[in-house]
């Protein structure tokens, strides 16, 4: 019982910092709306200023490979906590605090259209050093407007 609270501070903690305390992802308007170990899902409202072909109001492809560069970061974290729970709060931060991508990949096979798009991934290979994980980003009609696979590295 105890775990499974600690488990829940931690992920509520790291989703509060996620949306509110990146400011490129209160720029985008991003919200966390599920994370745990497994996995994680977020949402973006379209708005004006993310728009990237204005005549036909889709967004541009950049905040596409921006969203789904952050979900794939928040399951690699995901997947790193699981991976760590013997570890220290202090360990945990600080390995959470050095993680960067080093490489992502987005294939673009819709144009940006809806109102609300929603991005989850999965991990695919994790090892001690570097994660690999694949993730998608649908509209609003549960269509897969982009894929994206990212590769995360741990520094110390």
């Amino acid at each position: 019982m105890l775990e499974k609270i600690k488990d829940r501070v931690i992920f509520e903690t790291i989703k509060n910092k996620y949306t509110h305390s990146v400011p490129y992802h209160e720029l985008l308007g991003l919200k966390v709306s599920k994370f745990d170990f497994e996995s994680a899902e977020i949402t973006l409202s379209i708005k004006n200023e993310l728009l990237g072909n204005v005549s036909r109001g889709f967004l541009h492809g950049g905040v596409t490979a921006s969203v789904l560069d952050s979900i794939g970061g928040l399951v690699a974290i995901g997947d790193f906590i699981s991976n760590n729970k013997d570890k220290s709060p202090d360990y945990l931060k600080s390995s959470i605090n050095h993680m960067g991508t080093i490489d992502i990949r987005v294939d673009y096979l819709l144009p940006g259209e809806g109102k609300v798009f929603t991005a989850n991934g999965r991990v695919i290979r994790a090892g001690k050093r570097v994660t690999v994980c694949r993730m998608e980003m649908l509209n609003d009609k549960n269509e897969c407007i982009a894929l994206g696979t990212g590769t995360y590295l741990w520094s110390k």
